[in-house]
């Protein structure tokens, strides 16, 4: 539905009644149509779109009760009131028990019909919102988390900040998979327009031959098939926030159509003559160079220029691989409670051989590869064994041989965030030495802080902080039992230091 104050249209066979209402609403403001028949009405209302109709219950030819039906069916959002004399309040009454919203009697007066209308417009709102939030909640339900602490998503964050309360176009930039809807609706529900529609678009899954239809809409009979009319997703979106994701995929056919309603902001149903102002904030999406599509012809300029008011580029998660450890706990979580799967967690060897992977699938993939783990391993950990056979080790075995110049973490040629990368580098070094010197000492505390230069009471808490209180080593030569030697020594029977 529109904005307030609305469109009305007003269906009387009484010419000065038609009048009298028309009168009474333009003053205050409504866009009021009038029909002097149901038949006439229904022609108006396939090819125009309204928030609510009046409707006179005594009429010749098809009557009120007619008309009402035929609404329902045919434009089943827009909301009836029913307008009738003192003698048919009975045939009002049946009416609202068919579908319409309410009804006013004759005579009556200005401050009543507004009155009506008003609430009538407020109902249209609150069912609209409702089904926009259903929508919404539906489509965030597998959504990816938009999580990170890296200096490369504060600084997406910082820039969400700063735009959010603005108007402004925002061009989000980035890989496929790097949660650029997610961006998107970031900006969107910490704006102003956050109680609005939020109407995403796949600019590259419309098919060519029907994207006119659905950016604009249509009226009834506007074209074959046309049985009823339709809403466009740009009205959808009036109030609110148009996301056009993948807006390189756009025809130039359609990029000129798309211009127009950014620059003049009004949109124009196919088969419809008058144009309808619409109130957007506009937000597009690439994975590819727009510069080098306008270069080479495919995207016109002026577009170009109109979108990328602000850019905004989504880091791809090789270049924040500290977000790795966040991003894949919250993924398990998720994949747990979704698959009905007993608690898990990850192992630190599986957290860093993720962290040293270059996901090329990004965010995406990263939860794809979280979930399978989830349902492909049998305990309740889950280790580096676990992980799909695509993803390789690349970091030391805690407890098993290897050379002493072998890589803790790969870090990415074009990370340089030092602070991150010694924070991160300490942390991965930390547990593979802690897990080799329990590995040697048999899993004996006392002795294996003594040979890190740490108090007992210190080794524990890293061993707690790196998840390696059950650490089994690979190195059974201290085992031959093959059990688990990290055993608590003496002091460790009766639990743990504080």
């Amino acid at each position: 539905m529109a904005t307030a104050p609305g469109r009305v249209l007003i269906v009387d066979d009484e010419e000065h009644i038609r009048k009298i209402m028309s009168i009474m609403l333009t003053k205050r403001g409504y866009h009021c149509r009038t029909a002097e028949s149901a038949k006439e009405a229904l022609r108006i209302v396939a090819k125009e779109t309204f928030d609510v109709v009046f409707s006179d219950l005594n009429m010749p030819g098809m009557d009120g009760l007619g008309l009402l039906a035929q609404l329902r069916s045919e434009v089943p959002d827009t909301l009836v009131i029913m307008v009738t004399a003192f003698a048919s309040i009975d045939t009002a009454i049946k009416a609202m028990k068919e579908g319409a919203y309410d009804y006013i009697a004759k005579p009556f007066d200005e401050e009543e019909i507004v009155l009506v209308l008003e609430k009538a417009l407020e109902r249209g709102r609150l069912l609209d919102e409702n089904k926009r939030l259903k929508r919404e909640i539906s489509e965030r339900r597998d959504a990816n988390v938009f999580l990170g602490q890296s200096a490369a998503i504060s600084k997406v964050f910082d820039i969400i900040a700063k735009v959010a309360e603005t108007k402004a176009t925002v061009l989000i930039i980035g890989e496929s998979g790097t949660g650029k809807e997610l961006a998107a609706r970031s900006i969107h529900q910490n704006g102003p327009r956050a109680d609005r529609p939020f109407v995403a678009v796949n600019c590259g899954a419309i098919p060519q031959n029907l994207m006119e239809s659905e950016f604009f809409g249509y009226v009834k009979g506007a074209f074959t098939g046309a049985e009823r009319a339709k809403t466009g997703l740009v009205a959808e979106a009036d109030g609110g926030t148009l996301f056009l994701d993948e807006v390189s995929e756009l025809p130039l056919e359609m990029q000129v159509k798309l211009l127009r309603v950014l620059q003049e902001e009004e949109v124009k149903k196919i088969g419809e003559n008058t144009p309808r102002k619409v109130d957007l904030r506009v937000l597009a999406a690439t994975n590819k160079n727009l510069k080098e599509e306008v270069a080479m012809g495919r995207f016109r300029e002026d577009l170009y220029y109109r979108l990328n008011v602000i850019s905004l580029r989504m880091p791809p998660l090789r270049e924040r691989p500290e977000d790795i450890p966040m991003l894949a706990t919250h993924f398990l979580a998720q994949a747990v409670t979704k698959n009905n799967l007993q608690p898990k967690r990850m192992a630190p060897a599986a957290l860093r051989v993720m962290a040293a992977q270059t996901w090329n699938g990004n965010v995406r993939a990263l939860k794809n590869v979280v979930e399978q783990a989830a349902i492909m391993s049998d305990g309740p950990v889950i280790g580096p064994d676990d992980l799909p056979f695509n993803l390789t080790p690349r970091t030391f075995n805690p407890g098993a041989e290897a050379p002493l110049d072998a890589p803790i973490v790969r870090i990415p040629k074009d990370w340089i965030d030092l602070k991150a990368a010694v924070k991160t580098v300490t942390e991965l070094a930390e547990t593979e030495i802690i897990g080799r010197a329990l590995s040697l000492n048999g899993g004996n505390r006392t002795r294996t802080a003594e040979a890190l230069g740490l108090s007992r009471r210190a080794l524990i808490t890293k061993i707690a902080l790196y998840d390696l209180d059950n650490y089994a080593p690979d190195n059974l030569e201290n085992n031959p039992s093959g059990e688990k030697s990290a055993q608590p020594d003496a002091d460790d029977q009766n639990g743990p230091a504080l």
